[in-house]
């Protein structure tokens, strides 16, 4: 193997390894960003939920 072919499959094997690298990358952020929308819908269903509590308080205040 002469130097230009040394040099060729380094620097395929470094576009390889970015690759791979930027792959992981974009899954753990794929992964973040599933995280956060499970949790903003998790806490829009809690204050949902706390809205729809204080709406019944009032109606049950209002017909006592």
């Amino acid at each position: 193997m002469d130097n230009s072919e040394k040099a060729s499959f380094q620097a395929g094997q470094a576009k390889g390894q970015a690759q791979e690298k930027s792959s992981q990358m974009l899954e753990k952020a794929k992964d973040s960003a599933q995280s956060a929308k499970e949790s903003l819908q998790e806490a829009g269903q809690q204050a949902q939920a706390k809205a729809q509590g204080a709406c019944d308080a009032v109606k049950d205040s209002i017909n006592k």
